[in-house]
């Protein structure tokens, strides 16, 4: 079958398609973070694994510029240079947003892709195409430099691949869409439920709502009067709700920091685990994860819905509470895992951190050098927090508790639906895999 549909499809090159533009030399002395509306797109910009994040380290010009490297939704665009070690993010195309609050400008050393001749190629299937395992391995057999990698609009239009009718190329963009549609959608709403999440935490926590309520003879907002009763209605000389304790954050689970995994421990052998550190965190595991299959104990040792806390890295980043929907992995070091006894315990352990993110930013951005910042234990013994009595513990696990698991079963869903993309991809850019077949799949993930 797959023969088949490949002898309907004709080999191409990518020069004899497109045109890329080169971006605008924006003078650095008028570039800064400081927020405007005219967002300068750079490499920085470009997530591993596909797309970017037009807000991820941003900058901002404030100055004239030529109208014509303002990007309009919609443009596709594509890195021509990366300053990681292994050019993670090098020939990356993404998708300009639809967004009217920001002219997206057009900077040097990222391609904006002309397509000569829509009615030959489609621009969703490009997209797709330029995420694909065989043209990402010819950008990274090409590239020149090694501090900085780079490539160029040649070396990337000397891409040759199969190319379907218009039609087939829009059925195999609809469905890889649709995978990337429904992540996106997880996201969006794991970010509901976490500002709900946090919003209670800081009013019950932080603020004391429902005890200043009842201490003025109020019932709390929202509250019947069994839950109510489960608060204070006074508070102690130093400013806490009666029978609630000040505590070090330290001393809200047990904080296990990871392993100092070396190249020597690194394996490529089948049962060897994935070393989970901040880029994993981040991106999931990748092609430049590494692997081991040495075990350095027990506590080390990671599993789908653990919670881990980034304490090293650049401030804005990396530093971050995570929950881990990886499988079987190993903890490397500059990650504590968050341990705590019971799930009532987990979950407030977890919004905690949450909480209290800004402020080890703030903490990590003081300690910062050469771009990395960290949050120590010595930090954390002196940052403090309100701990409840147990039965308004046991209270907010049953408030927030279930949001806490659809955040975490969103993102065990996302795991699944990244992992079938990754896997669709190549066989449909290819031709090896029918669009009907890879619909029925899916059908089945998706359900």
């Amino acid at each position: 079958m797959g023969d088949f549909q490949m002898s309907e499809w004709q080999e191409v090159k990518l020069r004899d398609l497109v045109h890329i533009k080169h971006g605008y030399a924006f003078k650095g002395a008028h570039i800064s973070n400081i927020r405007n509306e005219h967002l300068l797109l750079t490499p920085g910009n470009f997530e591993i694994g596909g797309g970017f994040k037009p807000l991820n380290k941003p900058k901002y010009f404030h100055s004239e510029y030529p109208s014509d490297y303002i990007l309009s939704s919609g443009d596709l665009i594509v890195t021509m240079t990366d300053l990681s070690k292994k050019g993670d993010t090098l020939g990356y195309a993404a998708v300009v947003p639809d967004d009217d609050t920001m002219n997206y400008l057009h900077n040097q050393r990222l391609g904006k892709i002309e397509i000569k001749k829509t009615e030959v190629l489609s621009k969703n299937f490009l997209h797709w195409l330029l995420r694909s395992p065989s043209y990402r391995n010819e950008v990274l057999a090409s590239y020149t430099g090694s501090a900085v990698k780079h490539t160029s609009p040649t070396k990337i239009c000397a891409f040759t691949f199969a190319l379907p009718e218009i039609q087939e190329q829009e059925e195999i963009a609809a469905v890889l869409d649709s995978l990337d549609k429904k992540i996106e959608l997880n996201l969006r709403m794991n970010e509901m439920l976490e500002g709900t999440a946090r919003a209670i935490f800081k009013s019950w926590f932080v603020d004391f709502d429902p005890v200043h309520a009842k201490a003025e003879g109020l019932e709390p907002e929202g509250m019947d009067s069994t839950t109510a009763a489960l608060f204070p209605s006074t508070f102690n000389p130093d400013g806490l709700p009666e029978g609630w304790t000040q505590e070090p954050v330290i001393s809200s689970a047990e904080y296990i920091n990871g392993a100092a995994f070396k190249n020597m421990h690194f394996s490529d052998e089948p049962d060897a685990w994935p070393v989970v550190k901040i880029a994993e965190l981040k991106n999931g595991v990748s092609p430049q994860t590494k692997f081991t299959n040495t075990d350095l104990g027990d506590k080390y040792k990671l599993d789908t819905g653990d919670i881990l806390f980034s304490w090293s890295g650049s401030p804005d980043t990396s530093i971050d509470t995570f929950i881990w929907t990886g499988g079987k992995g190993w903890l490397n070091q500059h990650i504590f895992k968050v341990v705590n006894e019971t799930r009532a315990e987990r979950g407030f352990a977890y919004w905690l951190l949450k909480y209290l993110k800004p402020e080890f930013i703030e903490v990590a951005r003081n300690k910062q050098t050469t771009g990395l910042g960290h949050v120590t234990r010595k930090d954390m013994q002196w940052m403090q927090y309100c701990k409840p009595d147990q039965p308004v513990l046991d209270l907010f696990h049953e408030t927030v508790g279930i949001l806490l698991d659809k955040i975490e079963n969103n993102l065990i869903q996302n795991q699944t639906l990244a992992t079938l993309r990754d896997t669709l991809l190549p066989k449909l850019i290819s031709g090896e895999l029918r669009v009907d077949t890879a619909t029925e799949k899916l059908k089945e993930a998706v359900g």
